[in-house]
């Protein structure tokens, strides 16, 4: 009998697929990155508006998703949508870049917050310099990026034994995280909510203020208003943070061909997820604004605002509430990127255009070794301690191919009208080019008021571009 060449196998519905947008969106940024936004806006109504125009993007894009993913229901995602609407090389840059920092960037960033808030509870885990095991050239190696990369093997093994394994945990975990923060939320306006502190942070809500912690005797906050452009650069900064903190949600397109009925399923399942999301991120900066004064959201310990929410809130008891919300959160959503970021690997290697072994399945019908060349960049990542500077650097590029691929729908519209579209996408023609009108402000934004933003990651994305003609040469041999 002829041996059967192994193919991704449809097991995933709409409910596992919506776990993995959610699961994958949702990692430690809610618990953290409000202090940033805080300290840039200096209000309560920027606040939110912030977390509201994320979360307008979000659903705009997801939205628009769903059409392309309804064209184009296999693995690989945004990847090949770029490569149908344009070509090989834009397809190839995404994807060089997806390897480089986007995902594998993302996977150490979430491993080592796993570790930061487990430190709570083992404290050798804490990335101070009493607790440095040594040093690599410039790089300080300290307990937790180990255990970092101990989570991320650990997931990608799971991962290599078949999609079972890994639906089993994203769906158990979201689940888990899903709740949880619901319950803080619930719990934070019930038993945390000051009138006082509600009104005090919405009094004078919409004057933009920019928030520095003084120094020495001159502790209280440095408060300057903020005029004119400079507020549009001020929004572009939080931003960064916010969106890193809703990114992630396009991950369910990569694992397009283990998805049943995907021409249906991962559209609902986008919109879903995006949806659930932002109302429990707006509803946790609202439950901030309720119980913390907001200099103690600009200046929480480490950032870390649902820490210090929760114990007003619980007690004592908070911290470590916390603590294992973020690490349940943070274990689910590397299972996720981990599950998803492989199938773009693959899906390049079958195009020619990525190592040929990253281009087969294993018995159990997945990408084994597209998931190890992952986990190893990964940890590369972790041992070195750069995932967060590059992750800045790269917001502009994820946003940039964002806007590309959402560009996509109206090029395929006029390239190929007769192609079936199970699903379009909703509020064409107007919606689409929000978003993109909105994406690429805030690129241009981020060009004026933040290059540091902006250039690495450009970098990073053109220096693909002789590595797609190194792929193309190699495929031809």
């Amino acid at each position: 009998m002829a041996e059967t060449t192994p193919s991704f196998k449809p097991t995933l519905g709409l409910l596992d697929a919506t776990m993995v947008v959610a699961g994958s969106m949702i990692g430690s940024g809610i618990f953290i990155v409000s202090a940033d936004i805080t300290r840039n806006v200096g209000s309560a109504g920027w606040l939110i508006v912030v977390w509201l125009l994320t979360g307008f993007m979000t659903l705009t894009a997801a939205l628009s998703y769903g059409e392309l993913s309804a064209m184009f229901p296999k693995a690989g995602g945004q990847y090949v949508y770029l490569k149908e609407s344009y070509n090989k090389l834009t397809g190839f840059l995404y994807g060089w870049s997806f390897f480089s920092v986007i995902q594998t960037g993302t996977i150490a960033a979430v491993g080592v917050a796993f570790c930061k808030f487990a430190a709570y509870f083992f404290p050798v885990l804490e990335m101070n310099d009493a607790d440095i095991l040594f040093l690599l050239g410039p790089f300080k190696i300290y307990p937790a990026q180990f255990v970092s990369i101990f989570i991320i093997v650990l997931l990608t093994y799971i991962n290599t034994k078949g999609v079972q394994g890994g639906k089993m945990i994203q769906t158990v975990f979201t689940v888990t995280k899903l709740l949880s923060l619901f319950g803080l939320i619930v719990f934070g306006f019930i038993l945390g909510a000051n009138a006082e502190v509600w009104n005090a942070n919405w009094t004078d809500a919409w004057t933009m203020k920019s928030m520095t912690k003084g120094t020495g005797d001159l502790s209280a906050a440095i408060i300057l208003p903020v005029l004119g452009a400079g507020a549009l650069g001020a929004i572009a900064a939080s931003m960064v943070g916010s969106i890193f903190s809703s990114d992630a949600w396009n991950n369910v397109t990569f694992i397009a061909g283990e998805i049943k009925n995907p021409q249906k399923n991962i559209g609902l399942s986008l919109f879903l997820g995006t949806l659930i999301v932002t109302l429990i991120y707006v509803s946790a900066n609202l439950m901030y604004l309720s119980v913390l004064p907001l200099d103690q959201i600009a200046f929480a310990e480490s950032d870390r605002v649902a820490v210090t929410a929760s114990n007003i809130i619980f007690g004592g008891i908070g911290t470590y509430i916390i603590a294992a919300m973020i690490m349940i959160s943070t274990f689910g959503c590397n299972n996720g990127l981990i599950l998803a970021g492989a199938r773009v690997y693959y899906t390049m290697a079958q195009d020619g255009l990525f190592f040929k072994k990253a281009g087969a399945l294993n018995k159990n019908a997945v990408p084994e070794w597209a998931l190890w060349a992952q986990c190893i960049v990964a940890s590369l990542l972790c041992l070195s301690g750069k995932y967060g500077d590059l992750l800045d650097m790269v917001s502009f590029i994820v946003v940039i191919f964002y806007v590309l691929t959402i560009a996509g729908i109206f090029i395929l519209r006029k390239k190929r009208p007769d192609m079936p579209r199970p699903y379009k996408a909703i509020g064409y023609p107007i919606l689409p080019a929000i978003y993109m009108l909105m994406g690429i402000t805030f690129c241009v934004l981020l060009i004026i008021y933040k290059p540091q933003f902006t250039w690495p990651g450009l970098i990073i994305t053109l220096l693909g571009i002789p590595l797609y003609f190194i792929a193309v040469r190699n495929a031809k041999k």
